[in-house]
């Protein structure tokens, strides 16, 4: 490689990575923006002024799990390995029979930014080589917390994540569309039959926002389909950001959709409440602004509401990018429920419905932190529960599953925690990507 053509590819390297930072007069502007959000449940959520602190590339170093190490679960929780070997396990899904679905897929960097992303730190903080792009079915025979069975169900996919087995169809849905597949309960063997491509949709986005996530209504008739942004904060215009930033609705054979809820990020992890049945997403909100904003947040998703992306944050916070572009819709902004802390990249969500954990935990919220990339400390890298008492959020996030650190200074951690899921006795599986490993919490007093 010539030395002219190496310092192009460095110099776009440090403009992929490092990004804009704010001028003078951005930083003067919101100066004064501090202030302290009360949810409807009363946490007090302190917001300081954008660009109070400098907004930092911090990735984190993944250096794998030894066989002798488990993350770490409150006392009378037992961790094990579920399933390990597989390629970047990132999203779960239990059939009726209690199989386990696996969705393995990465991010992938192609042209100028791979050769950026491999200059930088960021191509040792996940998997970002070839995505596996497939299904995975797991089995546990005996009911030992291992799977024994491990038999690829649908491959040549195109970097799928969210799964739904409903009657005699299995729907995948890719980053470009949701497709059905014949699917029988209790299936084991490879599908062979092609899919049917139901709708499309827009396909990759900004950071990981390709995944798309997919689940039934409460009374089985339509689908919800998750769909993260194509930017940061619209920086390439609102006309990329058309059906995403939003929670769509369609039939189940994808005709009369719709856009359920908007100015949602990137809502990766959506699930109904089991005891209310109302929709709620885990949603990951935007970079740049400094080491504490934005939060992350859980919060009840309400047909036609509006949650601020891109133009306001956790409610009427005007994001100073975007000051005076569109103040009606700050103003219609809503402010979420429950905040999950700035940068910790909040995936994974799954509701408790068993009664084999102790009582506190029964409907309540588990998120899967995926950790941080733009803070000058590791944040997230773990997985929180949120309680809920008579269908509502009692309370704010409560460490659950930690450990995943392994050196603060350093940067480096054992693995990543996403996608969470419940096996039919109560048992819970974390899929933990970057280290190609699902993991089995039980309660065993």
């Amino acid at each position: 490689m010539s030395i002219d053509l190496r310092f192009v590819i460095v110099t776009v390297a440090m403009v992929v990575i490092v990004g804009c930072q704010p001028s003078k007069e951005q930083r003067e502007a919101a100066a004064d923006m501090d202030t302290t959000v009360q949810t409807k449940f009363e946490q007090q959520v302190n917001l300081p002024a954008p660009y109070a602190t400098k907004s930092m590339k911090n990735f984190s170093k993944v250096i794998g799990w030894k066989v002798d190490q488990f993350p770490k679960a409150p006392n009378g929780f037992v961790v094990t390995r579920f399933a390990d070997g597989l390629s970047n396990p990132r999203w779960l899904y239990v059939t009726d029979a209690g199989d386990v679905l696996v969705a393995e897929a990465n991010t992938e960097v192609k042209g100028i930014k791979k050769v950026a992303t491999e200059l930088s730190a960021k191509a040792k903080s996940q998997n970002l080589g070839e995505s596996a792009n497939r299904i995975t079915l797991l089995r546990d025979d005996d009911s030992d917390g291992k799977a024994e069975v491990k038999q690829v169900l649908l491959d040549k996919l195109n970097q799928p994540f969210g799964m739904v087995v409903f009657r005699d169809m299995l729907y995948v849905a890719n980053t470009d569309g949701v497709v059905q597949f014949p699917y029988s309960r209790g299936h084991s063997k490879k599908i062979t039959a092609a899919g049917k491509k139901i709708m499309a949709l827009p396909a990759g986005g900004y950071n990981n926002h390709w995944t798309r996530n997919i689940i039934l209504s409460s009374d089985s008739t339509k689908l919800f389909i998750a769909v993260g942004s194509a930017s940061n904060v619209g920086e390439h215009g609102m006309e990329e950001e058309r059906r995403r930033a939003c929670i769509l609705e369609v039939n189940l054979d994808g005709s009369s959709e719709r856009i359920f809820a908007s100015g949602l990020r990137n809502p990766v992890g959506i699930a109904l409440h089991p005891e209310t049945k109302r929709l709620y997403a885990a949603v990951n909100e935007r970079d740049e602004l400094g080491d504490d904003l934005v939060p992350d947040y859980l919060t009840v998703v309400k047909e036609g509401g509006f949650y601020g992306w891109p133009y306001a944050y956790f409610g009427k916070n005007e994001d100073p990018r975007l000051k005076g572009v569109e103040p009606n819709l700050v103003a219609q902004s809503i402010t979420p429920d429950v905040s999950l802390g700035s940068h910790t990249a909040s995936l994974g969500l799954a509701f408790n419905d068993h009664n084999n954990f102790p009582k506190q935990y029964y409907h309540g919220a588990f998120i899967g932190q995926h950790g941080s990339w733009n803070r000058s400390a590791l944040v997230g890298y773990k997985v929180v529960f949120v309680p809920f008492k008579n269908g509502l959020p009692a309370g704010p996030p409560e460490d659950f599953l930690t450990g995943f650190i392994a050196d603060h200074e350093k940067g480096e951690v054992y693995g990543r925690p996403v996608g969470i899921a419940f096996l039919r006795d109560g048992a819970m599986l974390v899929a933990d990507d970057a280290s190609n490993v699902i993991w089995h919490v039980a309660y065993k007093p």
